[in-house]
């Protein structure tokens, strides 16, 4: 079989049926319906001072929402703080223009624990800022801000390193009973229940976390200072993620997060963030393969993304899988935009990464490559007993003005994880430095310039010296 060829009519076609039936997908994905009845949180004695703290007045308004048959929360203009949201069935949450919620950097505002995921595993910690739980018909609309207020100066310091504010002596999601616990109680199948965490184990929380939920909007709202993951929908469908303006650069603070979901629409959104802008997951390691629920049927589109680790990006917890994801007619640009494309996953994720289509694509910059995919995340070694999968993939129509490389591909050596990858109908300018594609199988390429030279897979092979292909 050959290891590199020409794109065949086969693999074009295939491509084309696939993005046929997007429409067909964006009929399904609804936006929920809510009663005409609105529910001010001033009403239940909220005050918009930035200093008196509202959580009661808030969750006071959602329940009383809920309870009469659902309809909208009214944030009015003005900064209110408050500790932990709770949302509840029918209730759209609407902030108002120049609405502010400041969130409380004080962590014990966020007890007592919920059920959630951190990076992945199951767990109790502090709850997200706003939390949804096995709820149907939920939304967080408007022209307000919601301000986690994260700084080096109380939750980024928690990520344990220097440049985020943390000194010698600090506490840190580091420290053996944080992080490394959690790991451990991945890797041991702990019994959920007690892995509880929360005061005392640096674990930050995310800005939003919808769990187990259907039928979702999150439209408008601008976002800022989280904590950690932006926003975290887990286990979740029907979700539109519509108009979003997402700015936080710290840590770990992915702007999208759709883990183990399905049938979801992000569009027309904004990211500017301290990791990856979208970051497609389905849990990890022993977790992901109990749940063994893939993440899939995934539109973004007319999106911008600007600073971040990668523009959208698969992974690194995949081991619930992920496919059938549509990226189209997206902006990326920035020295600080490190990929556009990614999937990172390893031999202890293990997971089948497969039919990811991507067209349109306008990339200004990236700091390293415009294609990356890693099987080797985190794990140089081949120790892992769970080899992943990366399957068809197909790039088309992507232009790229500045990158260091236009593919970074790296498979596992002596392991069939990478194959069926697809470039058509692409430029990429000013590439500083030659393609690097080790073990990867069925790399199919046309119409594809880089620094205007005709791009061909027999030039990668005379090129590049450290091409190790795996034989299929």
């Amino acid at each position: 079989m050959l290891l590199f060829a020409g794109c065949s009519n086969k693999s074009e076609t295939a491509m084309n049926d696939q993005w046929t039936k997007v429409d067909s997908l964006l009929g399904r994905i609804s936006t929920p319906v809510f009663p005409d009845k609105e529910f001010s949180i001033n009403d239940f004695g909220a005050v918009a001072d930035g200093v008196t703290m509202n959580t009661e007045a808030i969750n006071n308004a959602i329940t009383a929402c809920n309870d009469a048959g659902g309809g909208m929360v009214i944030i009015p203009q003005g900064k209110y703080l408050t500790g932990s949201v709770h949302l509840k069935s029918n209730v759209n949450l609407h902030l108002n223009d120049n609405a502010v919620l400041l969130f409380s950097t004080n962590p014990k505002d966020y007890l007592p624990v919920v059920l959630t995921r951190w990076e992945g595993i199951d767990c109790y910690n502090y709850s997200p800022l706003i939390y949804a739980y096995d709820l149907e018909n939920i939304a967080i609309t408007g022209k307000g801000t919601l301000d986690g207020q994260a700084t080096e100066d109380n939750w980024w310091s928690w990520k344990g390193r220097s440049e985020y504010g943390w000194e010698e002596g600090m506490h840190s999601q580091s420290e053996p009973n944080s992080r490394p616990r959690l790991r451990m109680y991945n890797e041991n199948q702990t019994p959920v229940k007690e892995r509880v965490f929360g005061d005392g184990y640096y674990l930050r929380p995310q800005l939003i976390n919808i769990y187990k939920c259907k039928n979702i909007l999150l439209e408008d709202i601008t976002l800022t200072n989280s904590p950690f993951w932006i926003i975290h929908p887990l286990l979740s469908e029907n979700l539109t993620v519509r108009g979003i303006k997402a700015n936080s650069n710290g840590p770990n603070t992915d702007g999208c997060d759709p883990e183990s979901c399905k049938d979801v629409l992000i569009e027309d959104c904004y990211f500017n963030t301290g990791d990856d802008c979208i970051a497609i997951k389905s849990g990890r390691n022993q977790d992901g393969r109990r749940w063994n629920v893939p993440s899939q049927n995934i539109i973004v589109q007319n999106c911008k993304m600007q600073n971040g680790h990668g523009g959208v990006v698969m992974g690194s917890e995949i081991s619930g899988g992920v496919n059938h994801v549509f990226v189209r007619n997206c902006v990326m640009n920035s020295p600080m935009l490190d990929r556009a494309i990614r999937i990172k996953t390893n031999s202890y994720r293990g997971g089948i990464v497969e039919d990811i289509f991507v067209r349109d694509v306008e990339v200004g910059q990236v700091g390293e490559a415009a294609l990356r995919i890693n099987c080797s995340y985190e794990n140089p070694e081949t120790e892992g007993k769970f080899m992943p999968v990366v399957r068809n993939v197909y790039i088309d129509s992507m232009t790229v003005n500045k990158a260091e490389y236009a593919f970074y591909l790296e498979g596992i050596k002596g392991e069939d994880c990478v194959y069926n990858i697809n470039v058509t109908n692409s430029v990429f300018e000013n590439v500083k430095k030659e393609n690097i594609v080790e073990y990867v199988n069925d790399f199919n390429i046309k119409n594809v310039t880089i620094n205007d030279e005709q791009f061909t897979v027999e030039k990668l092979l005379e090129n590049n010296k450290i091409l190790n292909p795996a034989i299929r």
